[in-house]
Order: C-alpha cells, then structure tokens, then sequence
C-alpha cells in the first residue's frame, strides 16, 4: 500500500506551544482530577493515562490545545475552550485534532476547513505546532 499525505492547501493561521512536563506534573499534583476533566477530552484521558509516562502526552496535548488557539488567534477562553481542542491518534499513529462545535464554528467563520497539528516530546518538555488550512 502506498503512503497517502493529504494534499495541500492554503495556510490561514499557525500556532506553536512549548511545555515543561514538569509543569504539567505539579499541577496534577496540586488539582488532581479537577485540572484532567477540565482541560482533557476523555479520549485524551483515555490515552495518557494508558502510557507508561502520561504526564509527557499530557504536556503534548497542552501544547496542542495552546497552539490551535494561537493559530485561531483567540487562545483558550470564551470563543475556544480547553476541550474544543481534542488530540487524537491515525491509523499511522499520527496525531489529529478533533474540534467541538465552538472550534468547528472558528474554522467555520475564517473560511478554513482543517487543522494540521505535529507534537514533539522529551522527558522534560514537550512541543507543538499547528496549522490551519483552507482547502
């Protein structure tokens, strides 16, 4: 089978996060289940919590949801919620994000279609990098 990348489009916004998984840590730490159900989708609950380390696709997830929010322009608040930004798995295992129907609204009112995100982890930071398109 041959490898498919979507085709291209044109760039409407772009957004980059970088997040100290210690952070992350502590104020798991400190707010527990509180801090989890308000700023994760239980698919993304779900999928940290089913890796060794969570915390570190925690961190990546966090970054995703402040870089989506830096490439709409709004960041997280009234017009875009922690969980309007929802980071999940392909069939490759390569990230995507699912948005809400205040996300899905933004991409609607910009006139874009799709949202690219790449996410990037070590132990102690983690990174991510979003695009928003229109085909």
């Amino acid at each position: 089978m041959a490898l498919e990348l979507p085709t291209g489009g044109y760039l409407i916004g772009l957004g980059t996060d970088i997040v100290d998984v210690e952070r992350i840590r502590r104020v798991m730490e400190r707010q527990g289940d509180r801090f989890i159900k308000r700023v994760y989708t239980e698919e993304e609950q779900a999928y940290c919590f089913g890796m060794k380390h969570p915390h570190k696709h925690l961190a990546a997830r966090f970054a995703a949801k402040e870089a989506v929010s830096k490439a709409f322009t709004t960041g997280i608040g009234a017009r875009l919620g922690w969980t309007s930004v929802s980071v999940y798995n392909g069939e490759r295992g390569e990230p995507h994000i699912r948005l809400d129907a205040k996300g899905e609204s933004l991409l609607r009112e910009i006139g874009a279609s799709r949202v690219w995100i790449s996410l990037s982890h070590t132990d102690t930071l983690a990174q991510a990098v979003a695009a928003i398109l229109k085909d």
